[in-house]
């Protein structure tokens, strides 16, 4: 449904906001003019029910957006309702009277139409709870928790050291001892082994006692298991308990592997070290608090669940490997949950573990992996509809503020906020855009911004956020800048923010200067396809700049680029040709020549790893226009002729290379085997067989067969 036909309500909130309604209807392009309420939802409630009919609402506020749904469901009202902030982030700022451009931009681009949906990942988790940790805050956690939910959690217990507490007096859980070797997997299917290294067994175990009565040096208390520092090797225990055998100090250290729904890990450390923790696998250490806060949110994960499919994986474009060979690692490196391993010359994503944050897909340099919540096309529709509604109404310099649906809105909220009691609350060229995770922000997203005519790309990455993601969008940011500075645009254009609070949001945001944008704004969209993003963006912003044909030179690391080749050492083998695997290098079906297309290339260095010789080497650089299309010849050489029916079959260099370093082999040394090297396969095995004199394994070796 376009937006000129949905029913859109205004609030001035009490007269603090400053609303153009006439201003708005034209930027809106809306057939009747907007009505600006002073109390919507207050005593202009009735006129809220009133206007609801089946046409869809646009509401512009957030904070009571549950009172106005409960009055919709009053009214039996079957409309559908969306949500849209421009309070904190337009109209409460110093610059509220000039924010109609803004407030424009921002319901223009509530009111697109939800994405199609993604494929899901489902969980199911039963309950099953291991609780990791020393003895008193495990076995008290079981306790607490083996009631929770009427019973829906089923907790077992791993003590990894006595520190106090006592086995409850009925048996009414598994309890382990041992040392944990490792935990692995996700929610409703976590992995966990441990090795039991204390010589009472408490599985079997009765707890009967007799060991405690017998141990003349106390180094046995009600958690069942010995001190072996106070133990003197009595075995006074192992009598006392005769046939039950619990007791075992011959006993060889077994491991142990079981399967837990949920894991509550009160270690010092947490035994996954990684930065973001699958579902279901909480780490509090030892910190009371943090410990029931974590608890408290396991016996919520019972029963069945879903989340999206954040990615989407197309191995015959991935960069990661050819024949063993390792090339990009990206992926790899960035990611924060263990999802993504190395799988022979591709990779492989665990859907289950993947947290969304979507760096993958940011630092992908082909386009293998692409995000899926948003799509690229869904995000660049919102996108384009957010700053072409903010130009038409008159304004100027966009900002793009991209942050997260939590602690990133929380801040963006509160700068805004700061503009009652004193502050400026945010500039009114600052345009905020909401997305799942800022990781999911790449060069193809920054310069389509610019494109569509951005002055800048704020990304907010609180403080929670991994260190890595930063690190990586940061890199894409300078890639991206790099090319803008080359073509000639001026000003500093990205920028990733990572305030403390919203004052330093605020400061921050007043402290940027305006860069140079695009005179005019592209028409395209952002395509599923990155590189086929990537050429649009560069061919606008060339054209826009004037400059449609330069070479411009990037970082180290950056995903364009071209190579060079050793001429004196490359034998055109066209190993490489076969390692590349976005078909950058080209063999020629006529001649002995390597080509190159330097738009295919991804700088991912396989065939520099690949080349026997040594002799190829990556040069990060953008190359414009459609030269970066056509083949250019890397390397050719003379062809070499078999010397028995003159038919090519390789390049004179490699024919001389192996004629020196086989010349003086042993395997070499009879009549015409020498010569057998120049000859093309067929000519070799016929001289073979029509030459009597040939010598033979056995001739070498002084036998005969």
């Amino acid at each position: 449904m376009a937006l000129q036909d949905k029913t859109i309500k205004l609030c001035s909130c009490n007269g603090t906001l400053a609303l153009d309604a006439k201003a708005l209807a034209v930027a809106l392009k809306q057939g009747v003019p907007l009505t600006v309420h002073t109390e919507l939802c207050r005593k202009e409630a009735g006129l809220f029910q009133s206007a609801l009919g089946e046409t869809e609402v646009l509401v512009a506020c957030t904070q009571e957006a549950a009172l106005f749904s409960e009055l919709a469901q009053a009214a039996d009202s079957k409309a559908q309702i969306d949500f849209v902030n421009i309070r904190e982030t337009a109209g409460w700022s110093a610059e509220g009277k000039r924010a109609t451009p803004k407030i424009a931009a921002l319901l223009a681009m509530a009111a697109l139409p939800e994405p199609e949906p993604v494929p899901s990942v489902a969980y199911q988790s039963g309950g099953q709870l291991l609780i990791i940790g020393p003895s008193a805050a495990a076995l008290d956690w079981a306790e607490r928790l083996a009631g929770e939910l009427g019973g829906a959690l089923e907790p077992s217990v791993l003590i990894t050291r006595r520190e106090g507490g006592e086995l409850p007096v009925e048996r009414a859980y598994p309890v382990w001892s041992g040392k944990p070797l490792a935990v692995s997997g996700h929610l409703g299917a976590f992995e966990v082994e441990w090795q039991q290294d204390n010589p009472i067994d408490l599985e079997r175990c009765t707890r009967c006692n007799a060991c405690l009565d017998a141990c003349p040096e106390n180094a046995i208390d009600f958690t069942y298991q010995i001190d072996l520092d106070k133990c003197k090797a009595h075995r006074k225990c192992v009598a006392a308990c005769g046939a039950i055998g619990a007791v075992d100090f011959s006993r060889v250290e077994r491991a142990r592997r079981e399967t837990f729904d949920l894991v509550l890990d009160l270690s010092s450390e947490p035994l996954l070290a990684m930065q973001d923790l699958p579902q279901g696998y909480a780490a509090p250490g030892r910190e009371p608090l943090a410990q029931a806060l974590a608890a408290a949110k396991l016996t919520q994960l019972v029963g069945e669940f879903e989340k999206p499919r954040f990615f989407q994986y197309r191995e015959a474009i991935c960069a990661h490997g050819r024949s063993g060979k390792i090339g990009c690692t990206r992926c790899l490196d960035v990611c924060s949950t263990g999802a993504i391993r190395a799988d022979g010359d591709h990779i492989k994503v665990d859907p289950h573990l993947c947290a969304g944050c979507g760096g993958c897909a940011t630092v992908c340099p082909s386009g293998a992996m692409t995000y899926a919540y948003p799509r690229a096309p869904d995000f660049g529709r919102r996108l384009k509809t957010l700053l072409g509604t903010f130009r038409d109404a008159g304004g100027t310099d966009a900002c793009v503020l991209i942050h997260d649906l939590e602690q990133g809105r929380t801040l963006t909220y509160g700068a805004g906020r700061r503009a009652i009691r004193g502050g400026k609350g945010l500039p009114a060229r600052v345009l905020p855009m909401a997305v799942f995770h800022p990781a999911a922000i790449g060069i193809d997203a920054l310069l389509g911004a610019v494109c569509f005519g951005a002055s800048q790309v704020v990304v907010l990455m609180d403080e929670s956020k991994p260190d890595a993601y930063a690190a990586a969008l940061e890199e894409q940011m300078r890639f991206a800048q790099a090319i803008l500075r080359g073509l000639g645009y001026t000003g500093t254009h990205f920028s990733v923010l990572r305030p403390a609070d919203a004052a330093a949001l605020e400061s921050a945001l007043w402290a940027l200067a305006p860069a140079q944008g695009v005179a005019k704004a592209a028409t395209f969209n952002l395509s599923a396809e990155k590189r086929t993003t990537l050429d649009f963006e560069f061919d606008h912003l060339a054209k826009q700049a004037g400059k449609p044909g330069d070479v411009i030179a990037l970082p180290a690391g950056a995903p364009f680029g071209a190579l060079t080749v050793n001429k004196d050492t490359c034998t055109l083998c066209k190993a490489c040709i076969g390692a590349c695997p976005e078909a950058a290098l080209l063999d020629a079906p006529e001649t002995p020549s390597l080509r190159f297309i330097e738009r295919n290339c991804v700088q991912c260095g396989l065939c520099e790893k690949t080349c026997p010789e040594d002799a190829i080497r990556l040069v990060p650089r953008l190359l414009l226009g459609a030269a970066a299309k056509v083949p250019v010849v890397l390397n050719e050489a003379e062809p070499f002729n078999c010397v028995r029916c003159g038919k090519p079959f390789g390049t004179r260099q490699m024919v001389d290379n192996m004629l020196g370093k086989l010349g003086a082999h042993s395997m070499f040394s009879g009549e015409g085997a020498l010569q057998r090297l120049q000859m093309c396969g067929d000519c070799r095995v016929v001289d073979m067989m029509q030459n009597t004199k040939e010598a033979s394994i056995f001739d070498i070796a002084g036998k005969k067969p």
